[in-house]
């Protein structure tokens, strides 16, 4: 009974650690959370293969697809016309509110932005732009299909 008592809390942390590997190899990643009824959305692009995920008001949304090469080219096409490396961050803080943060591990944009604390004046048109093209991906995949 010890011996199978352990094989399946072996099989629980292998499958716990598992389940976080969708979350820590990505090529580009875009989250969105916290406001007032918080909430957390993850979209996590590895090659052509894509999580996404929803938790907000107590229901869980979570999904996989694939992408085709013309919008990863179209991301990665975004993300150097709009200068994402120079984008500037505000650094107000600004509490209760929804904020996205964007990751991007591959290629010449990698880095990281958030508009936690806002995204300068300057910079603000470039990031709506690189939030759309996320938000479109989003919007074909995971909300057309409900």
């Amino acid at each position: 009974m010890k011996k199978l008592a352990a094989f399946f809390l072996i099989l629980t942390f292998l499958i716990s650690c598992n389940t976080q590997k969708a979350f820590s190899e990505f090529d580009f990643s875009y989250s969105k959370a916290g406001g007032y009824a918080p909430m957390y959305e993850n979209l996590l692009i590895k090659d052509n293969k894509v999580f996404y995920s929803l938790e907000s008001n107590g229901k869980k949304t979570r999904k996989k697809f694939k992408i085709s090469d013309a919008e990863l080219q179209n991301i990665d096409k975004v993300l150097s016309e709009n200068q994402f490396r120079k984008i500037i961050e505000d650094r107000k803080k600004i509490y209760d509110r929804a904020s996205i943060t964007i990751t991007v591990k591959k290629g010449e944009n990698s880095g990281s932005k958030s508009d936690a604390s806002l995204i300068m004046a300057v910079d603000q048109k470039k990031w709506e732009n690189i939030v759309e093209v996320f938000q479109k991906i989003i919007d074909n995949n995971v909300n057309n299909t409900k």
